[in-house]
């Protein structure tokens, strides 16, 4: 039996498994070939690069990236072998609910929906509040391009998004007593910023139900767990929305949550990461170092 002292920085394993720094690739990789492969929704995979992303980093390697992830609704406690878990969870067809302040309330079928948008691939930073990242291509679309087909009504100044609550299908929801199904939310001018993407694919093929299929949204410029995995609700909104971890530990997790090497969460430091899988520790960078694209968009004062 492996024993090992938690770091200064990491959290009570109470509240969040602690990392990992020896991975078993072998075991890995044999679990994601249990995984039936997910369709091949909307475009093509993998999606033509788009050059104007690069990364200081190499490539996380796939291994790595779809055998570590917090997903609470398969294992509250567990980061590794999410895989195995995830056998029951239907992810064809699904369905997406676009409501509030638009157009017109609508439920989407998710393959029809992803047909009218062209899908590219972008390679990202992802940061974790925990302090581990990760660097990954994703393959997907600008959510601003979903918002305009949908036609918001000038009263939406936010969009609240849902996972899909499947107690049978989810094993982990029944293991923590927290208030099911997950939900967050962006600002409209987060939401339609260039960076924020609808994604349904991860190294060049759709995503790993582990890692949000069949489709997630991702927000590189904020801590991990604004990017909300398994969407089935987009509620948009006039008031800013609760966020679920916000309203856990509203002292520790703001609704904003940027990355912000700076501001150290109240138990640890956020001045440095240490990167999937190797946990070479690096300089934390200011908005992920996404700031040319964000930094307009807040006053510094934001949580």
């Amino acid at each position: 039996m492996l024993i090992r002292r938690p770091k200064d920085w990491e959290m009570p394993e109470r509240e969040a498994t602690p990392e990992s720094v020896y991975y078993n690739r072998r075991q890995i990789l044999a679990a994601a070939g249990l995984l039936a492969g997910p369709s091949l929704l909307g475009g093509s995979y993998p999606g033509k690069k788009n050059e104007e992303f690069t990364l200081d980093r190499a490539v996380t390697p796939e291994w790595a990236a779809t055998g570590y992830n917090n997903y609470y609704e398969f294992d509250p406690y567990a980061k590794e072998g999410l895989a195995n878990l995830t056998s029951k969870f239907m992810i064809s067809p699904w369905m997406i609910s676009v409501q509030g302040q638009v157009k017109e309330s609508k439920q989407y079928d998710l393959d029809d929906l992803l047909k009218k948008f062209q899908f590219e691939e972008r390679l990202y930073r992802f940061r974790c509040v925990e302090r581990w990242a990760m660097a990954v291509p994703w393959t997907g679309f600008p959510l601003s391009e979903l918002i305009k087909m949908v036609e918001p009504k000038p009263a939406a100044k936010y969009i609240r998004f849902v996972t899909a609550n499947r107690p049978k299908e989810m094993p982990g929801m029944a293991k923590a007593p927290y208030p099911w199904p997950y939900f967050e939310g962006l600002r409209m001018d987060e939401a339609m910023n260039p960076l924020t993407m609808v994604v349904t694919g991860l190294y060049g093929k759709p995503l790993p139900k582990q890692n949000g299929a069949p489709v997630r949204i991702v927000v590189p410029w904020k801590y991990g767990y604004k990017s909300i995995k398994s969407v089935v609700t987009m509620d948009f909104t006039s008031n800013e929305p609760p966020t679920f971890w916000n309203r856990l530990i509203s002292n520790e997790y703001g609704f904003y949550s940027n990355v912000e090497p700076k501001k150290a969460h109240p138990r640890w430091s956020q001045a440095q990461e240490q990167l999937i899988p190797t946990m070479e520790r690096r300089p934390t960078l200011q908005y992920n170092g996404y700031e040319k694209y964000v930094a307009g968009m807040y006053n510094g004062k934001e949580f």
